[in-house]
């Protein structure tokens, strides 16, 4: 059904009608047609209507960079190659050896510190040989990698242009957004030279998108092509509040559907701190949880489905730490509330290690606060990276001892302990068996796993029939070889 205006609005908006033709700026006195809150409003005069975002554009876009990745792919001749019928026609014309190939890839970064900090997307740079920044003056730098962290898709890169005076874009917070705020998208598609597209934000914190670990995100309906991806999404103050990363699309065009990475998690990817390699560290939360359902609140006496219900708790993690419990409900963590898993690792995420931050939980039809300190994973026990050959089910297995590091750094459910499969060779015993970079090996003929050495002595002998307990995520899988 569509309500009429009363006839007070009525007439009020008329005269503002009247009032933006004849392009005097119009007194809005009457709260019913009041637009906005401060400092957001809709165009009240013509003047206004007129404006243009050139401006943010020419002081942005110098920021903006490409991105020219190259990596070598080595590929085997084809087996027919080999054979004798094809030899007798083409004789010594056939090549030998392998094909290398020369792989290029176009993507967009921006530049965050006037010292040549560049952050990306992982999947821009990802395997790349060599890395080439253009900027927008057609200056070209070799570029190496700082950090990289797959779980995110943030990487951050470092050009040396000899200079302190780059163009760079500053952050913005990125939680300040609003459904409705104009942003504008600033990336070099397809390599045709730098792209601006306007639109507005659609969603501040969209989880369950699916396009990495951590999984939340600004939604735009601002067009976001391939190429975008590691390029600048922009507030209307010219600040860096998120980088585009993703589009949900049927032909690989955009469908108004565009996914960018908060600015607030950029934030905390550059002031974070990083092991050797260049990995980034994340901090954990020492438990696991699931979000809760319409049926999940009638049970634990919520007035509607909110919160992260804890399913886990590692003895001496974060959680235990402040003093939660499996069955309480995350409902909110530094004033932000969460209402799923990906939301809950978000706000961790964005936090520095060595903080506490407020935390309001729900426990037995009470909401309790308490303060939940920000800790990096420790590696305890240490991982004993060992390759398993011998003659049983997990020959060509690499394995290690599970850790609260291991668990972040592979993107693994909880603070579970073990023994998890790092990789398996192609062609090995294990991978005809089906064994999978991380399942976690749980017993062996009966026998309990908890370290390296225990799988090793497990797997010790040549008896007649192997019986297998592995941990595929939430399942357990038992596998009998004879």
């Amino acid at each position: 059904m569509v309500r009429s205006l009363s006839p007070r609005v009525y007439a009020a908006v008329f005269g503002l009608i009247l009032a933006v033709a004849a392009g005097a700026p119009p007194a809005i006195a009457d709260p019913a047609i009041r637009w906005g809150d401060a400092g957001r409003r809709a165009p009240q005069t013509r003047g206004e209507l007129q404006l243009s975002f050139a401006p943010l554009v020419k002081a942005a876009a110098p920021a903006v960079v490409n991105i020219n990745t190259r990596r070598v792919v080595t590929s085997r001749r084809s087996p027919l190659f080999a054979d004798p019928f094809f030899r007798q026609f083409f004789g010594d014309m056939i090549p030998e050896g392998q094909r290398r190939q020369i792989q290029n890839s176009l993507g967009s970064g921006v530049i965050v510190q006037p010292d040549g900090l560049i952050v990306t997307n992982v999947h821009v740079i990802d395997g790349a040989d060599e890395i080439t920044v253009v900027l927008a003056d057609r200056r070209e730098f070799d570029a190496t990698v700082v950090q990289s962290d797959p779980g995110t898709d943030l990487a951050l890169l470092r050009i040396d242009a000899r200079t302190s005076d780059l163009p760079y874009l500053p952050l913005g917070d990125s939680d300040a957004l609003e459904v409705g705020d104009l942003v504008l998208a600033i990336g070099d598609p397809f390599g045709v030279g730098q792209t601006v597209t306007s639109g507005i934000v659609s969603a501040t914190a969209r989880s369950g998108a699916g396009f990495n670990s951590q999984g939340v995100f600004i939604q735009t309906d601002a067009a976001i092509n391939p190429g975008n991806s590691g390029g600048a999404l922009i507030d209307m103050q010219g600040r860096l509040i998120g980088i585009p990363s993703a589009i949900l699309s049927r032909s690989g065009g955009s469908h108004g559907i565009g996914f960018a990475i908060p600015s607030n998690l950029v934030r905390a990817t550059i002031g974070g701190g990083h092991a050797a390699g260049g990995r980034t560290v994340r901090p954990w939360l020492g438990g696991s949880g699931q979000a809760v359902t319409q049926d999940l609140a009638r049970t634990l006496g919520l007035d509607r489905p909110r919160g992260v219900l804890l399913s886990e708790v590692y003895g001496r993690g974060p959680l235990a730490s402040a003093g939660l419990r499996v069955g309480d409900v995350i409902l909110n963590v530094d004033g932000h509330d969460v209402d799923d898993p990906a939301a809950l690792r978000f706000r961790i995420n964005t936090q520095s290690p060595g903080a506490d931050v407020p935390v309001r939980f729900w426990r037995g039809g009470k909401v309790y606060a308490a303060r939940l300190p920000i800790e990096l994973p420790p590696e305890d026990p240490p991982r004993n990276t060992e390759t398993l050959v011998g003659r049983h089910p997990l020959d060509g297995a690499t394995v290690a001892n599970l850790s609260p590091a291991l668990v972040e750094e592979m993107g693994l459910d909880g603070g579970r302990s073990g023994v998890v499969v790092l990789q398996v060779e192609r062609g090995s015993i294990a991978g005809r068996y089906g064994f999978r970079a991380g399942d976690i090996v749980v017993s062996v003929n009966g026998r309990d796993i908890a370290r390296v050495a225990d799988l090793r002595r497990a797997l010790d002998g040549s008896p007649r029939t192997w019986r297998l307990s592995v941990r595929r995520g939430a399942r357990i899988m038992n596998l009998q070889v004879g």
